[in-house]
Formats: structure tokens, C-alpha cells, sequence
């Protein structure tokens, strides 16, 4: 089985020299892309395996990951490196994710049509097997599908209120800090307030 972390055979390389440098900083690589253009970008996506990364271990990740990368040059041209988060409305790129953000809304793309289709939109609803299962709404009534991981080309979480107001809840469960769901319905609130007058 393989998964959407890396897709050209450039990214899968350069997968392989930085995974263990990022695994051994106790993070995961979730997602690594090489973009073309005036200058090439390299995008990496990593975080903990519980989820969540301070803007500071970001930096000490793209200083690890420049190290190797400078050793290794597995890129030619010049390039910047990016070292980020995956953000509220994440990439899914890896069949865990699926199960992980079961319940959230997502956009999926398969590689090729599925039932006359390759974009698919609709509510996590776990793993079984190798397949995501995706409730869908087709003629107003809820109908599961499954889609083989193996024929996902993208996966992405939409960003909602319910998204936002849990990741608010687990990082205030995981820093301890004063972020929570009620700071998001304050902030919801001020806004519609600010849209009235």
C-alpha cells in the first residue's frame, strides 16, 4: 500500500533521506512536495504523532532537515525549503489520517473515475480494509462508499466551525493553554456582531 506523502519519484527520494531525520526528532513527515518555479520550493508538512508542532521545533526541524539535505543534494537546481504545519484543513495523506478525522468533512480525488467520477465530497466515515469510507449525499439521502486508499490522488479535510472549534479543544488539551471552543464561538460571535452594525 502506498500513500500520498510523496508522489513524484524526486519527492519519494528526498522522502527517504529526511523520514528518519524528522522520525528521529520524534515527528512524523506528513506531507513533502517539490514545486517548480523561478525557484524550486521544497514543502514539508510534519508534526507529532499525536498531532500538533511548535513554530520553534518547526525551525529546528528545517535546520536538521537542511543539514542532511546538504550532504545527501538530492536537488540539483536551487531551491527553497519550507518546513510547516499541516494546518486545520490538513492534507490526508496517509490511511490513519482517515481514521483519525473520522466524522470531519473532506474532499477526495482519485486517480481515475470511480462511478463516472474522480472528485468526491463528503463525511469521513473511518477505514475498513484498505478502502476510506466517505458518507456522501446523493438524490437527499446518506449513502457510505468505499474508495480503495491505493486510488486516492488528494485528500483534504474543509475547514468548518465544528473543524476549528475541536483542533481549538485539542490544543488546549495538549499545551494546556486558554484556547478552547468557547474563544472560538467568542470570536464567531464578534464577528457577526461586527457584520451588523
Amino acid at each position: 500500500m502506498t500513500d500520498l506523502i510523496a508522489k513524484t519519484s524526486i519527492d519519494k527520494r528526498i522522502a527517504e533521506i529526511v523520514t528518519p531525520v524528522i522520525e528521529d526528532m520524534g515527528f512524523e513527515l506528513v506531507r513533502l512536495r517539490l514545486m517548480s518555479g523561478k525557484t524550486a520550493t521544497l514543502q514539508i508538512m510534519a508534526e507529532r504523532p499525536e498531532g500538533g508542532v511548535e513554530i520553534d521545533e518547526l525551525g529546528e526541524i528545517s535546520t536538521a532537515i537542511s543539514a542532511v539535505l546538504d550532504v545527501e543534494d538530492p536537488i540539483i537546481d536551487t531551491y527553497v525549503l519550507e518546513v510547516g504545519s499541516p494546518g486545520v484543513d490538513r492534507p490526508l495523506t496517509r490511511l490513519k489520517d482517515f481514521e483519525t478525522y473520522e466524522g470531519y468533512d473532506a474532499k477526495i480525488q482519485t486517480e481515475e473515475l470511480v462511478d463516472g467520477r474522480k472528485r468526491w465530497q463528503g463525511i469521513l466515515a473511518g477505514v475498513e480494509g484498505g478502502e476510506v469510507l466517505l458518507n456522501i449525499e446523493e438524490d437527499g439521502e446518506t449513502q457510505t462508499i468505499g474508495l480503495q486508499f491505493d486510488w486516492l490522488a488528494d485528500a483534504k479535510l474543509i475547514l468548518t466551525d465544528d473543524l476549528m472549534r475541536e483542533m481549538l479543544k485539542a490544543r488546549k488539551a495538549r499545551d494546556g493553554n486558554d484556547a478552547d471552543a468557547s474563544t472560538f464561538d467568542e470570536i464567531q460571535a464578534d464577528d457577526a456582531a461586527t457584520d451588523e452594525e
